[in-house]
């Protein structure tokens, strides 16, 4: 049950809004020494490292390599270098759907199973906006192959992989239409309806309608993880002092597997302020936020994501597969495109692009001043253990253990962080734009998660934590299959603290138990359910596929 180190990319918004932002650039020389600090971790000749692209108004300015593309043939990133740019690449299949839709040959209204019949009835219709946007509910594919499997690594994954796996499932994480939560699913179906409507595979006619019409001549959608790409770089995750090579090992497109250059990247971007592919109107509508039904609104549009950087809107995603990172977004008050993409795990090209563009509109942008956490207040040992316990989010299962430590209340055990006391009952959390709010004086009553500023507020429940023995554990031994996974068979032991899960040749997981039949392992939530006085089953929740049934047999 190892996981997946990336499952595809988290959206890191550059959060960008001035008027009168100045046109006029640095000089050329300082311009080069600015960009080559804030890429200084990277311009290591023995190390990964990263390819930048800007451009204003569709003329570049500056475009750079730092660091190698091979480490084992000493071949150095040059803005030539083509990358795997992971969930990048959702903004194309997004626009090879806004073209279909355009020609008059689907509608994003349309129900999915009008074009992917095999994907179940759900009683609540899947429709192709449901998939652009991230509000489907369906399950996220890597979550699902990596638990089916045990590894992620085991094999090649292929389209064919994830239109077996998704059919079987028997339930959405959600109701569609009703939350956001980021699904590579629903952009690999958006291949198929692609290749199914236009008779032309997402490779094909991304070219034809897209790359060849921008000119962007070494970009392709990567569907034969064999296939020889010249000026392909390798990537790498950090193996104690050095590196290890960490590449994709699918044939799956369309949520990823975009190849291309920061070079093609600044075609792409200034396509969106002067349209050869598309109009603004299309464009309008991939950039616009998604309106839940329950009022809220996501930044996540059509493959794109909205947000503001100091003052500045921007419009951007973000992508990480295995060893790769990527960036590219624009600012389109200043015209100004940016593209960052690494062959490291360590990078952080969000990051990287907000140095990027400091540089080139750093003294025209909004001062934005560090956030001052507030310092707290002093409160009684009585009132910390008060809240210490176990808490669990009802919808995602979430768990939240919150203990003492030095007259503290801590997020998590040892090593957690130290929540920050603002009044009775009301902490801060470190590092994060959020508060734990207790609503009851009654320490089981639970609390709320409130983001700021504003925002809907997330409910946790508190559970009776139990400590465990090997008898108690023993009654969770067993062979367990699951039919969502395709038959995947787990065999659970039991020791006397842990259990521990196990399927193929994978190195057993170990689970610890936090409350009555739920189990905390390497990030997932695994809750056993009972009948007439045994164990029958059980469920398995991650950030990004919930509830997936295992049976006793």
């Amino acid at each position: 049950m190892r996981r997946r180190a990336t499952v595809g990319a988290a959206i890191a918004v550059l959060s960008l809004t001035t008027p009168g932002i100045s046109q006029t650039p640095p000089s050329q020389d300082s311009t080069s020494r600015a960009i080559d600090r804030v890429f200084n971790a990277w311009r290591d000749t023995h190390g990964p490292g990263c390819a930048v692209g800007v451009a204003r108004n569709g003329n570049v300015l500056f475009e750079r390599g730092y660091g190698m593309a091979n480490l084992e043939t000493d071949t150095p990133i040059s803005p030539s270098s083509i990358f795997h740019v992971a969930s990048v690449s959702k903004q194309f299949t997004a626009m090879a759907i806004m073209l279909l839709e355009k020609d008059g040959r689907l509608s994003v209204n349309d129900n999915i199973r009008k074009y992917v019949p095999e994907i179940p009835d759900y009683g609540t219709p899947i429709t192709i906006r449901h998939l652009l946007n991230h509000t489907s509910g369906l399950r996220d594919q890597w979550s699902l192959l990596a638990l089916a499997r045990g590894r992620f690594e085991e094999n090649r994954i292929t389209e064919a992989d994830v239109m077996d796996i998704l059919p079987r499932q028997k339930a959405l994480n959600f109701t569609p239409g009703s939350e956001y939560l980021y699904s590579n699913s629903g952009f690999t179906v958006l291949a198929v309806i692609v290749k199914r409507v236009s008779g032309k595979s997402l490779r094909d006619f991304a070219d034809e309608r897209i790359f060849k019409p921008l000119g962007m001549t070494a970009t392709h959608f990567h569907d034969d993880y064999t296939m020889l790409v010249r000026g392909r770089t390798s990537a790498y995750v950090p193996r104690g002092n050095t590196w290890a090579v960490s590449i994709p090992n699918f044939d799956t497109y369309g949520a990823t597997s975009l190849y291309t250059t920061v070079g093609d990247l600044l075609k792409w971007e200034a396509n969106f302020d002067a349209p050869k592919v598309g109009d603004r109107a299309l464009f309008a509508r991939m950039e616009a936020p998604t309106i839940l039904t329950n009022g809220d609104t996501s930044t996540y549009g059509f493959g794109l994501v909205t947000g503001r950087y100091r003052g500045a809107r921007v419009v951007e995603h973000n992508g990480a597969d295995a060893g790769y990172r990527s960036y590219v977004g624009r600012l389109p008050e200043s015209g100004l495109g940016v593209a960052v993409l690494c062959n490291a795990a360590t990078t952080n090209t969000s990051a990287l692009a907000r140095g990027v563009v400091d540089v080139f509109l750093g003294a025209s942008l909004a001062r934005v001043d560090a956030p001052v956490l507030p310092q707290g207040i002093a409160l009684s040992t009585e009132s910390i253990q008060r809240h210490v316990g176990v808490y669990i989010q009802p919808t995602t299962q979430l768990i939240v253990q919150l203990s003492a430590r030095d007259g503290k209340l801590m997020l998590g055990g040892n090593g957690g962080q130290a929540l920050i006391p603002l009044a009775e009952g009301r902490f801060r959390v470190p590092n994060a734009a959020a508060e734990l709010v207790f609503t009851s004086d009654d320490p089981h009553a639970g609390f709320e998660r409130r983001p700021l500023p504003g925002g809907r507020p997330a409910p946790f429940e508190w559970r009776q934590a139990v400590t465990p023995t090997r008898t108690l554990l023993a009654e969770y031994a067993g062979r367990y299959v699951s039919d969502e996974l395709g038959g995947s068979v787990y065999t659970i032991a039991a020791t006397d603290s842990t259990i521990t899960l196990r399927t193929g040749t994978e190195d057993p997981t170990h689970a610890r138990l936090v409350f009555s039949d739920t189990f905390l392992a390497d990030g997932y939530t695994i809750q056993f359910m009972w009948s007439r006085g045994r164990v029958t089953g059980f469920t398995v929740t991650d950030g990004r596929m919930r509830r997936v049934w295992f049976e006793r047999r």
